[in-house]
């Protein structure tokens, strides 16, 4: 190749270099970044502190539920000394039985006082376990409850609650139901509804602008 080749070669080159950098000429450039600020994020689960109609509510369940523990023990402590004056009750229906039919009548007795007393206990536990997980429908069950217990209350003054020793197990009984009843009254309070109606507790979620070491 002689030196005129190589000049012609070279020529074009240095045209399309210059007219690449003319200041004239067209130039593309790349899209700008899109901004991240003050855009609405996704909704997001949080964990907020229930009213305090429920946090009251809650209390008095509590202690009624406290109050129904003392019943479960005191009524399994006085038993042995309540038994006889069941049989007396017993016997005075029809005094013809024999002896142990009275003592088994007896027994009958009492533990059928007793069971529901602890059932009730168990079940008004479970209850509020849905109840601070805003169960739906959960109020008309505890409500069920409350009623069952006013029954056990009247049946367990006729059998159980009566004497020296069952007075005070009939007051205790009676502090039971009441602080249920008040527990219950205190839920329906318009502030616990819309609690529980609600179901979740939900936030808008902001996004944060990002920096550049983030992206």
């Amino acid at each position: 190749m002689t030196t005129s080749d190589i000049a012609k070669v070279a020529k074009p080159a240095e045209t399309a270099t210059t007219d690449a950098v003319r200041p004239g000429a067209r130039t593309t450039s790349a899209p700008g970044r899109p901004s991240l600020s003050g855009k609405a994020g996704a909704p997001v689960l949080v964990k907020l502190p229930p009213p305090f109609a429920v946090r009251l509510s809650q209390i008095a369940w509590v202690l009624s539920l406290v109050a129904g523990a003392v019943v479960v023990v005191y009524m399994f402590v006085i038993r042995q000394a309540q038994l006889p004056a069941i049989i007396e009750l017993v016997r005075a229906v029809d005094a013809t039985r024999a002896e142990a039919t009275y003592t088994t009548a007896a027994d009958i007795i009492f533990w059928a006082v007793f069971t529901p007393a602890v059932a009730i206990v168990l079940v008004q536990i479970a209850l509020q376990v849905s109840f601070a997980n805003r169960r739906p429908n959960v109020r008309w069950w505890l409500f069920g409850t409350v009623l069952f217990q006013a029954g056990v209350l009247l049946i367990a003054r006729e059998f159980v609650a009566f004497g020296e020793r069952g007075a005070p197990l009939d007051r205790i009984m009676l502090i039971q139901l009441g602080l249920a009843a008040l527990g219950l009254l205190i839920s329906l309070l318009p502030p616990a509804l819309r609690w529980t109606a609600r179901r979740h507790d939900v936030r808008s979620g902001a996004v944060a602008p990002a920096s550049d070491g983030q992206l």
